[in-house]
């Protein structure tokens, strides 16, 4: 891995691979520190928001549920104070069939018609 393969010059002549030794320095003292607190203030700020956005969810949470209380009843008979009978998207999109049957809007004729 010290050397490397040749490579080709401009004007089409090969360079020689390097035959020197190539040289590591550790990092200093003061490099690791900065490495480790910028480490340290990334985890600490990734903890904060998400302690952030579940208290967010809490007091949402805790909003809804002090609406729900607070009407009479809850959110169900508020519905059905209304009139309105709890439908399913779907099934009035015909994706779906029905969970109740639907009546025929007007029965077929029977017997036999006057000539």
């Amino acid at each position: 891995m010290a050397s490397q393969p040749p490579q080709n010059q401009s004007d089409g002549r090969m360079v020689p691979p390097l035959n020197g030794l190539q040289h590591f320095t550790p990092p200093s003292a003061r490099e690791l520190r900065a490495q480790a607190v910028q480490r340290l203030q990334a985890g600490l700020f990734g903890i904060a928001l998400i302690v952030l956005i579940v208290a967010l969810a809490n007091i949402i949470n805790d909003r809804a549920r002090q609406s729900d209380a607070a009407s009479p009843g809850g959110a169900e008979a508020s519905a059905s104070a209304t009139g309105e009978a709890k439908t399913d998207p779907l099934a009035d999109a015909g994706v779906v069939p029905a969970s109740t049957p639907e009546k025929p809007a007007s029965p077929a004729p029977s017997g036999n018609p006057h000539n």
